[in-house]
């Protein structure tokens, strides 16, 4: 029985973090994990939509997990696991498919947007992919996701899946509400601050990585685009460039715009863009270090993933085999 409220997560490893997924994601999830009770997956079966190298995929598997714990997500405070490592996540998306309509599936905007991107490889995989999410989430009775706006689609696809199935077979899924939380970040690229910051762009230069040097992080940011004027101002109509580095600055130093726009008054663009990427560079020290330090001992990195994997897959088995009665299918766990 749960005693607080559940929350489910996950991020693809799909190459590096960046300081998008820290400051949008992960650093609230480190808040969330003393209110309630937390899964964290790496969903690298959502991955397969794209070809993998199979070497490189259980390396940035791996790497991701290192990266949530170095991040500050407590394996004694949450479920850390790997998607692939319980199967009832797929078993449970098959039975979701049959349950999904063909002009649901169609309405996904991501599925339109990857399938232009993935010309020579637009498998089913990209068009079912909201439905393996939703068994994600329908798995672990969740009752809150942290989302952005990319994912609100498929968060509403996830509630009307379960209620469809619950208006036929009774009360089998909680339905899932969106989390969003009121100091979320959203970072936006470097070089173009009109879109969100994306470790799959094609230009380096415009995101920064969790893992990037502090010398790499500093040229990047001092080739970050602004404007052609030099007052610091937070305009993100006019100034998106300006009020991106403002908000990345403000997120790791929880500074005020106002204070930062007094703080910077009488400075320009290149001492601004200099600061912001020393406090980038800060705070990510300590987690660079852990990091090395997780890596550097794989046989603890692996007991954690086998024993998140363990605890996710004994929760799931309670709601995967109460499916299989509802439906008169033969469950053998």
């Amino acid at each position: 029985m749960k005693v607080r409220r559940r929350i489910f997560s996950g991020i693809q490893p799909s190459g590096g973090l960046t300081i998008g997924n820290y400051l949008g994601a992960i650093k609230n999830w480190i808040k969330l994990q003393e209110e309630y009770d937390c899964l964290y997956c790496i969903v690298d079966l959502h991955a397969l939509t794209v070809r993998q190298d199979p070497i490189e995929l259980h390396q940035r598997t791996m790497s991701l997990a290192a990266l949530y714990i170095a991040s500050g997500l407590d394996p004694d405070k949450n479920i850390l696991f790997i998607q692939s490592s319980v199967s009832a996540h797929a078993e449970l998306a098959w039975i979701l498919n049959c349950y999904t309509y063909v002009g649901e599936l169609s309405r996904m905007t991501q599925y339109k947007e990857k399938a232009q991107k993935h010309t020579d490889n637009i498998n089913s995989g990209l068009f079912t992919y909201p439905i393996l999410m939703a068994a994600d989430i329908l798995l672990y009775e969740t009752d809150l996701v942290p989302v952005g706006e990319d994912q609100k689609q498929h968060l509403e696809l996830s509630r009307d899946i379960a209620m469809r199935f619950n208006n036929i077979y009774g009360s089998v899924f909680t339905v899932p509400d969106a989390y969003i939380p009121k100091a979320a970040s959203k970072v936006m690229d470097l070089q173009n601050p009109l879109k969100k910051m994306s470790k799959s762009d094609d230009d380096v230069n415009s995101y920064v990585l969790l893992l990037d040097s502090p010398d790499l992080i500093m040229k990047k940011f001092k080739r970050a685009v602004t404007d052609s004027e030099s007052c610091i101002v937070y305009d993100k109509e006019k100034k998106p460039g300006i009020a991106n580095l403002m908000e990345i600055y403000s997120a790791i130093t929880g500074k005020t715009f106002e204070v930062i726009e007094f703080e910077f008054e009488k400075k320009g663009y290149g001492a601004f863009k200099t600061t912001v990427g020393e406090s980038v560079v800060e705070i990510l020290k300590p987690l660079q270090a852990k990091y090395k330090e997780i890596m550097n001992d794989k046989s603890f990195l692996e007991k954690i993933m086998l024993d998140g994997s363990q605890k996710a897959k004994s929760m799931s088995i309670i709601t995967l085999k109460n499916v299989y009665k509802r439906l008169g299918l033969y469950y053998n766990s």
